[in-house]
């Protein structure tokens, strides 16, 4: 059974998290290659129930990934831009073949639903203003459904993949 795309963002539990799976969190956060051992000893507990925990918060949806943060300009994707979009129909099939085909788009690095003017916000990646283009005519220019596309372009990062538990 594939999931409803739309209605995975709203179901949630939260999970009760002690001090000592915070500190976790915390601490692989910011270090996303430590190993166990390290873990413990940053926690203060031992590594069998660091390893539980981390298991644990990974099972239940607490950590979703460990990821790499690139630098983008230094990887020829210097071109960051925000892309609003509002849809022409609002249902659950439109929308879902929608978010489906920008799913698909490695350009694409973040994708939201968002409330306001806009149904959609997308953070996409180009090599310069000429790969943009050709992104948004060639490839979200040809999607269906879309009503209204707005480009806001980067012109410099501040502050990037902040830890949620501080």
């Amino acid at each position: 059974m594939q999931k409803d795309p739309l209605k995975e963002q709203t179901e949630y539990t939260v999970l009760p998290l002690d001090e000592k799976d915070k500190a976790i969190l915390r601490y692989i956060q910011s270090n996303a290659k430590a190993t166990v051992r390290e873990i413990a000893t940053n926690v203060h507990l031992s590594t069998t129930p660091v390893h539980e925990r981390i298991k644990r918060m990974e099972d239940e949806g607490v950590i979703l990934q460990y990821a790499t943060l690139l630098n983008h300009s230094r990887i020829n994707k210097g071109l960051m831009a925000i892309c609003y979009i509002s849809l022409k129909e609002h249902n659950k099939k439109s929308g879902g073949k929608f978010i489906k085909t920008i799913q698909e788009m490695p350009e694409v690095i973040e994708f939201y639903i968002i409330s306001g003017a806009f149904d959609f916000m997308l953070k996409v990646v180009a090599e310069n203003m000429d790969d943009y283009y050709n992104f948004h005519v060639n490839k979200l220019g040809q999607v269906d459904n879309i009503a209204q596309v707005q480009s806001t372009f980067i012109m410099g990062v501040i502050k990037t993949g902040q830890p949620l538990i501080s």
